[in-house]
């Protein structure tokens, strides 16, 4: 056809009908993603369902820890007439017996790359510990033995359940990943008390019966991990890649250096729940059987804010929102010790301290893991949690003392200045420390 260019039509399947022009108003441009579109979903779908498993045995378990925890501290202090200094170092027993088995767990979950087996076991102590409850009856040392026995079973699960979450996750969408499994986990928190107040309606308001109720609740929790929740073993690594000494080389490492330091110093401003829901109970004057729904009011705050705050965390950094959620931890303190009073007092503590928990759980833990090395990325995990774990003992045996001897608003304004400092004091050790997932690989 005369006037045509040779290469007119190459590549039209018909090119015998009239193309329709098309003007620029009718073409579809790419909406911005808001969250809500495909990208959104893709974003959410990355998140990957082994950490939906692991979300849902730690929902389990903290049904049956949450049945526990909720009613101990009331136990403790009303039933067995223990003073606040007294309960301050039960209270710090409870988290400290985590401590070198935190360690322990990371090192040996890297060591054999059998992080699920290393989990499976610490689920499965704390489990048993729930019947080591019923045997103790009203002994204090029991009870003590039983209680460390269930943080035992914490610590050695807790490091290499947060790295199978790493490593089931891309890295740039870790903190969604563990603002996911806060969730579901706090869905476990948010349940428990309630469960607990059921059985003790059912059976008359014996202890006994909740212990029962919470172990079998625990097993299933561990069945659910044997069978829907994969590991991520990958090769056995050679001899000296995971030992001791190179488990210590972490510290060469400036980043882990400074955020194992700002977690001892976040660690030394908070003190435990059960201080917290006693402080609100006495200047309230709360009536006992309001006290465990107090944990439910936190878990129903962490659990509608776990994933968005995760999420928030990807987007302007983790470091922001980790720091934010102490702040809300230091207003918790300023707010039991402002002048108002009665249910705006209960509800925005309660909301404050779902705030917190929902900030900085998973969030800190998606800050320190680019920093670490993949190989030991449980070790330095657990290093952190430890970090954490050991100078929390310390606040709770100081805030115990210092109510005990000073009054419970003196301990207050304490911990509010220690949250400060803190705040402040890490915002300088890890300004611009989290680099990109892989950095620390090549230096270490």
């Amino acid at each position: 056809m005369p006037g045509v260019p040779p290469h007119a039509g190459r590549g039209i399947r018909n090119p015998g009908k009239v193309c329709t022009p098309v003007y620029l108003s009718t073409i579809r441009r790419p909406k911005p993603d808001t969250g809500t579109g495909e990208a959104g979903r893709r974003r959410w779908e990355a998140v990957g369902t082994n950490v939906f498993a692991l979300g849902t045995v730690s929902l389990v378990t903290d049904i049956s820890s949450e049945m526990v925890t909720a009613i101990l501290p009331l136990y403790l202090i009303i039933g067995l007439q223990l003073s606040p200094a007294a309960y301050g170092v039960v209270d710090g027993a409870y988290t400290g017996a985590t401590v070198l088995l935190r360690l322990v767990g990371g090192y040996l979950a890297d060591r054999v790359r059998r992080r699920k087996a290393v989990a499976g076991f610490g689920y499965g102590l704390s489990a048993v510990a729930k019947l080591g409850l019923l045997a103790a009856g009203g002994s204090v040392g029991a009870i003590g033995l039983a209680i460390t026995a269930d943080r035992a079973g914490k610590g050695l699960r807790t490091a290499p359940r947060d790295a199978l979450i790493t490593l089931s996750t891309p890295p740039a969408q870790l903190g969604r990943a563990f603002g996911v499994h806060r969730t579901m986990d706090s869905v476990g928190a948010f349940l428990g008390p309630l469960v607990a107040l059921a059985v003790l309606a059912v059976a008359g308001q014996r202890y006994d019966a909740v212990f029962v109720t919470s172990f079998c609740v625990a097993a299933f929790g561990v069945v659910i991990l044997v069978l829907f929740v994969r590991d991520r073993r990958g090769p056995v690594p050679p001899a000296g890649a995971v030992s001791p000494r190179q488990a210590a080389g972490l510290l060469r490492i400036a980043g882990v250096r400074r955020i194992l330091l700002a977690a001892g110093l976040l660690g030394l401003a908070t003190i435990g729940d059960g201080f917290v829901y006693l402080l609100l109970r006495d200047r309230e004057d709360l009536a006992t059987v309001w006290f465990p729904l107090m944990a439910v009011g936190t878990s129903l705050a962490y659990l509608l804010l776990a994933a968005p705050l995760g999420a928030l965390a990807d987007r302007i950094g983790r470091l922001p929102v980790t720091l934010g959620g102490y702040g809300a931890l230091v207003l918790v303190y300023l707010a039991i010790l402002g002048p108002v009073g009665g249910w705006p007092l209960i509800v925005a503590v309660l909301a404050l301290y779902g705030i917190f928990y929902a900030a900085t759980d998973g969030v800190l833990m998606a800050l320190a893991a680019p920093l670490m090395p993949e190989r030991l990325r449980t070790t330095g995990l657990a290093l952190v949690q430890t970090g954490q774990a050991v100078t929390y003992v310390g606040s709770s045996v100081l805030f115990g003392a210092a109510w005990q001897f000073w009054g419970p608003t003196a301990a207050c304004a304490l911990a509010a200045l220690a949250g400060v400092i803190a705040i402040i004091a890490t915002a300088a050790l890890l300004y611009g420390v989290n680099r990109p997932a892989g950095a620390v690989e090549a230096t270490s």
